[in-house]
């Protein structure tokens, strides 16, 4: 086996973007470090809805040429992080985005949230054993907020930890390895709370006309849930060039940001994670890596 930087962190996210929104200080911090930065994408993204009206041929219900398009935005926005390993799950377009919950884009052939799990996971288990990530971070269990195909990735990540462990599992993918850690994408309440009070104040002053609502953001839990924050303050450009990259996807005017739904809401630079499985490094980690050996 080749030699492997000390720390190596893991990332499964299921569409173009969501790596920026969720991460993106906290790759460009590791990566900064010398970390090596693995992102799996599980979709393309293909069924996302196209905010620049010159690219609104794009759409899935018109040219359907949205996927490949933002597999170029990701391609952009990693160069801004610097991470250098970003790959698409079982390959580019194996799996197709499965639109919103209920969709009959759900169902749709190829969809993601309808894939064999452990099919899906042994894409993600040959990438486990080669890069052998000492830190997993994907979505909690409902996604972060109830996307199929966020759902989908949480247990897509979970069963290839615990297959990649498993020597009776497809041996010719590698010798087997253990994720020490592994993370859910999270946000302290009191954060998002105080964050969107001061966008309330400053809305008139940014290009967008009304704000999110709380409730809009994945992932906000109460504080005790949270057990660690990365500090990507130094890295606050890096994520927002990151975000401008997809977009199709986001308009940004830092420090704020918006969806196609032109809906404001705050763009963190320190992000917050609970830890889901290993051993907690303190009180309130700040660095994924606390109590790991290399």
């Amino acid at each position: 086996m080749t030699d492997l930087p000390d720390r190596r962190l893991l990332l499964v996210h299921a569409h173009p973007d969501d790596e920026s929104i969720n991460n993106g200080a906290t790759m460009a911090r590791y990566a900064a470090e010398g970390a090596r930065v693995t992102l799996v994408t599980c979709t393309l993204g293909e069924e996302g809805e196209v905010i620049p009206p010159e690219l609104a041929h794009l759409a899935p219900d018109r040219d359907d040429a949205l996927g490949p398009y933002r597999a170029g935005e990701l391609a952009a926005a990693m160069k801004e992080l610097g991470v250098t390993d970003h790959r698409f799950l079982g390959g580019p377009g194996r799996y197709r985005d499965s639109g919103m919950m209920g969709a009959p884009q759900n169902r749709r052939p190829g969809a993601f949230w309808s894939a064999d799990l452990d099919e899906a996971a042994g894409h993600l288990v040959a990438v486990v054993r080669e890069v052998r990530p000492q830190v997993l971070v994907t979505y909690d269990p409902n996604g972060g907020y109830g996307h199929p195909d966020h759902i989908q990735a949480h247990r897509v990540a979970v069963r290839a930890a615990e297959l990649a462990a498993d020597p009776g599992f497809r041996p010719e993918l590698g010798a087997v390895w253990d994720i020490p850690k592994v993370y859910w994408n999270r946000t302290p309440r009191s954060v998002a709370t105080s964050a969107f009070a001061r966008l309330g104040e400053a809305l008139g002053s940014t290009p967008f006309a009304r704000a999110a609502l709380l409730d809009d953001v994945p992932g906000v839990v109460d504080d005790p849930m949270v057990t660690t924050e990365i500090d990507g303050t130094d890295f606050a450009a890096a994520k927002a060039a990151a975000m401008r990259a997809h977009a199709t996807q986001i308009e940004v005017a830092q420090p704020w940001f918006a969806l196609s739904n032109a809906l404001a809401q705050p763009l963190f630079t320190t992000e917050y994670y609970e830890l889901a499985r290993g051993e907690r490094g303190g009180e309130r980690e700040r660095d994924l890596f606390e109590g790991v050996t290399p």
